[in-house]
């Protein structure tokens, strides 16, 4: 039994160090095999803590790809969602731009209505910039250039009324 213990605690440590001493000869043999056990524990113990380095890097070199392929896919599913709002907002303008060209053929025909109701009746036909200023859009709305101006309505005044001011230079006269 003890010696199943030594085997097992002292086998290759005793072993190899005896045959170092055998080998080498030197003055002391009892305090340079103490030496060379002490040398040996510690070999030991640093390529245990080495061993154990090296898994908790492989452990974390695992956490790290995982954390690589989670972002990459976060990142490719964003730019899907960007596509995605992309393509709607395209779908949306397509559609408004559908809106503004029916809206505009309609003022056409109208216009066109209007100028042959005219011609009928011998008046003078009216233009289609008249019909547009009476539509009640900007002109930001109606362009669709960018930095047109977003002016609001100018409502004139008939020209039988007068203005406050007018009102007042008569007073004073």
């Amino acid at each position: 039994m003890e010696s199943t213990y030594l085997q097992e605690c002292l086998g290759t440590c005793l072993t190899q160090g005896l045959a170092e001493v055998a080998r080498l000869r030197p003055m002391d043999p009892i305090e340079y095999l103490a030496l060379w056990i002490s040398k040996y524990k510690d070999i030991v113990t640093s390529e245990k803590q080495r061993q154990k380095d090296m898994i908790d890097l492989e452990h974390e070199r695992q956490l790290a790809r995982m954390e690589q392929e989670m972002m990459e896919r976060l990142k490719a599913e964003e730019l899907l969602f960007q596509q995605q709002l992309a393509f709607q907002l395209e779908l949306e303008m397509q559609e408004k731009e559908k809106q503004k060209n029916e809206e505009l053929q309609r003022a056409q025909a109208l216009n066109k209505e209007m100028s042959m109701e005219s011609m009928a009746r011998g008046e003078e036909p009216i233009l289609s910039e008249d019909l547009t200023m009476d539509s009640g859009k900007t002109l930001a709305e109606i362009s669709d250039r960018y930095g047109a101006p977003n002016l609001s309505r100018v409502e004139e005044l008939d020209e039988p009324m007068l203005s406050d001011v007018a009102l007042n230079i008569d007073q004073d006269l």
